[in-house]
C-alpha cells in the first residue's frame, strides 16, 4: 500500500543532512536504563545494561565503512547515545532498549542484507537506512514484512512511500523548495548557478524543486550544470559556465566530498560566489586534507547546530563518547530513537511484541506524538511519514557554524 506523499512546505521549511566521523564497524549495544518527549539531553557512554532481558530491539542500518561512512557512523553514534540515555532514565515506559547496527556500505543490496541480518537478530523496529537509495530498497522489504521503519536521513520522496516508513529529515523536494525560498526572501543573490549530480535521485530531486521554486522567488538560474558519479573529480566546465554567466550564488545539492573539490577548483579559478548547500554538505569540514578556509562563508539550512544552547548537553556527551562533534546525521538518529520511545509509550505495546504488531501500533502512535528533539521543537509526523518542524540557517564563519 502506498501513502499519498504531501510535498507542501511553508516558506520556513528545509532540511540539511550533515556528516561526521567516528568509530566504524558493525556494533551491537544496549544500555541500562508520551505524548511529548524531550530528546535534547545528554547521555552517559556507560553500557551498564547491555543484554537486558526483555529489551525492545532496534536495528540500525547505514554505511559504517566506505566513502559514505561518515554518515552511517554518525547515525550509529546518535542512536547509541539515545539508547543509553533512555535506558539510564528507566527506559521507554519501563521497557529497556537494545540496539544492533549493521553496515550497508551505501549499497542497496547490502542494505537489504543488513536488514535481513537484523530481522534474524529479532529487530522490532528499524532506524535507517541512512542514505536514500539503500533506504528505498529496505523500505520495500519492511513494507512486505510490516516492520516499522524510521529513517533519520533518507530524503528521497520514495523512502517513505510505504505506510510503515517515517523519517526525521525533510524530503528532497522540500529541501530544494525551501532553499530557493530562503535565498529569495533573504535576497542573497538574483543570478544563480546550480551544479548537481544527475546520477542520484537525491541531488536530482532537490535540483528539480529548487529550479521550479526559483522562478517564483524572482531568481534567475543562469547555469544549470550536471555531473555524474563517473566524472565527479573535474568540475572545470561547470564552474566556467557558472562564472561566465555571472552567477552570484552557486547552489550545490550534493554531498560534501564533491563539494570540497568544487570549492578548491573554484578558488583556483578565482571564482568566489556565495556557495549554498543542503543535505550532505555539512560534512565538508571533516574532509581529510581539505583546506577548510575554502568553505568560509558557505551556507546551508539545517535543523541542528552544536552552537545552540539546546544542543549543548548532547554535544558534550557525544564528544565525550566518540571524540568528535555531532552533526545532523547524529542528531536525526538520536531523535529517531526518541520517536520510537514516544511511540512505545503512546501505543503501550509490550517489550516482546511481534514486530508486525509493533508496526501496526506505531503507524497510529507516530501521528499522535510530539517530540522536543535536537532537530526541532514540537516535532510531529503526519500519516505520510513526513515530519513537521522548523529549520535554521547556518553559515561557516572562522571554521565553525554560526546561526543566521
Amino acid at each position: 500500500m502506498k501513502k499519498l506523499i504531501t510535498l507542501g512546505l511553508t516558506a520556513a521549511m528545509v532540511a540539511s543532512l550533515t556528516a561526521c566521523g567516528g568509530n566504524g564497524g558493525d556494533a551491537t549495544t544496549a544500555a541500562a536504563g508520551g505524548d511529548t518527549t524531550t530528546a535534547a539531553g545528554g547521555a552517559s557512554a556507560d553500557n551498564s545494561g547491555a543484554g537486558a532481558e526483555g529489551a525492545f530491539k532496534i536495528g540500525v542500518i547505514g554505511p559504517l565503512t566506505g566513502p559514505a561512512a561518515a554518515y552511517g557512523i554518525a547515525v550509529q553514534n546518535g542512536a547509541d547515545l539515545a539508547v543509553k540515555e533512555i535506558n539510564e532514565a528507566g527506559g521507554a515506559g519501563g521497557i529497556m532498549l537494545e540496539m544492533n547496527a549493521q553496515d550497508d556500505e551505501h549499497d542497496p543490496q547490502k542494505s537489504v542484507n543488513a536488514y535481513n541480518t537484523l530481522k534474524d537478530w529479532g529487530a522490532q523496529a528499524i532506524v535507517g537506512s541512512t542514505t536514500s537509495d539503500p533506504c528505498i530498497a529496505v523500505a520495500a522489504e519492511t513494507s512486505n514484512d510490516n516492520m516499522f521503519q524510521i529513517t533519520p536521513s533518507g530524503s528521497a520522496v520514495e523512502c517513505v512511500a510505504p505506510e510503515n516508513v517515517f523519517r526525521v529529515c525533510f524530503a528532497d523536494p522540500d529541501q530544494g523548495t525551501a532553499s530557493a525560498v530562503y535565498i529569495g526572501e533573504n535576497k542573497l543573490a538574483t543570478k544563480i548557478a546550480v551544479i548537481y549530480d544527475s546520477s542520484t535521485t537525491y541531488s536530482s530531486g532537490i535540483r528539480e524543486a529548487f529550479v521550479k521554486e526559483a522562478a517564483n522567488q524572482g531568481l534567475e538560474v543562469v547555469a544549470d550544470e550536471a555531473f555524474t558519479a563517473d566524472n565527479a573529480t573535474d568540475f572545470s566546465v561547470q564552474l566556467d559556465k557558472a562564472k561566465e554567466a555571472g552567477a552570484e550564488l552557486v547552489f550545490l545539492p550534493i554531498y560534501y566530498q564533491e563539494a570540497s573539490v568544487i570549492l578548491k577548483q573554484a578558488s583556483d579559478k578565482d571564482f568566489a560566489p556565495i556557495f549554498f548547500g543542503c543535505d550532505g554538505m555539512d560534512g565538508i569540514l571533516t574532509v581529510e586534507n581539505f583546506d577548510t578556509s575554502l568553505a568560509e562563508g558557505l551556507m546551508l539550512l539545517t535543523p541542528f547546530s552544536t552552537t545552540e544552547e539546546s544542543s549543548k548537553a548532547f554535544t558534550e556527551a557525544y564528544v565525550a563518547a566518540y571524540g568528535i562533534e555531532p552533526n545532523q546525521f547524529a542528531a536525526d538518529s538520536y531523535d529517531a530513537v526518541y520517536a520510537i520511545k514516544a511511540a512505545l509509550e503512546k501505543s503501550g505495546v509490550a517489550a516482546d511484541a511481534d514486530f508486525s504488531a509493533v508496526c501496526d501500533a506505531f503507524k497510529t502512535a507516530m501521528t499522535e506524538i510530539t517530540i522536543d528533539g535536537l532537530t526541532g521543537e514540537g516535532m510531529t509526523w503526519n500519516a505520510a511519514g513526513e515530519p513537521d518542524k522548523a529549520p535554521k540557517a547556518v553559515k561557516i564563519v572562522n571554521g565553525v557554524y554560526e546561526m543566521q
